[in-house]
């Protein structure tokens, strides 16, 4: 029993959803990570006008992208260093891989309005160059150089 505790430790810690872990390198914040992809992406919309539900003020770090990657690691559980686990997830946003649903999207609860129909739209009007850009961004942020 006592073995089965610690391994539970052990594997709860190394799970941990407040870093991505990659090998090799410091850990990159999933909650900052978005920040290094706008600069990356400047035209890209931030979308972060949504009120928080329990302060009633705009939050500012509640971004398009930021969502985005809650998605990509919270909800659907894929590694954020791999290329073609983000080109799922777009492919998520633009209705051609798993259907996602508005009730689990990130900022459902949180948000007074849930960004899910207007983040798939912006989604779905990059081209392809864009979608590119975006996701190579993502991939280097979590990639160690």
């Amino acid at each position: 029993m006592k073995r089965f505790i610690t391994l539970s430790l052990v594997t709860l810690f190394l799970s941990s959803p407040a870093l991505a872990q990659t090998p090799g390198s410091r850990p990159t914040r999933i909650q900052e990570a978005w920040q290094q992809v706008y600069k990356d992406n400047p035209d890209l919309p931030l979308e972060n006008q949504y009120v928080n539900r329990e302060t009633g003020k705009v939050d500012p770090n509640n971004t398009l992208v930021s969502r985005l990657v809650r998605y990509h690691y919270f909800i659907k559980g894929r590694p954020v260093n791999y290329r073609l686990d983000w080109k799922y997830t777009i492919a998520d946003f633009l209705g051609a891989n798993e259907l996602m649903s508005a009730g689990t999207y990130p900022g459902a609860e949180n948000l007074r309005k849930n960004p899910f129909e207007s983040d798939r739209a912006i989604i779905q009007k990059l081209n392809r160059k864009q979608r590119d850009a975006l996701i190579q961004s993502l991939v280097n942020v979590f990639t160690p150089r």
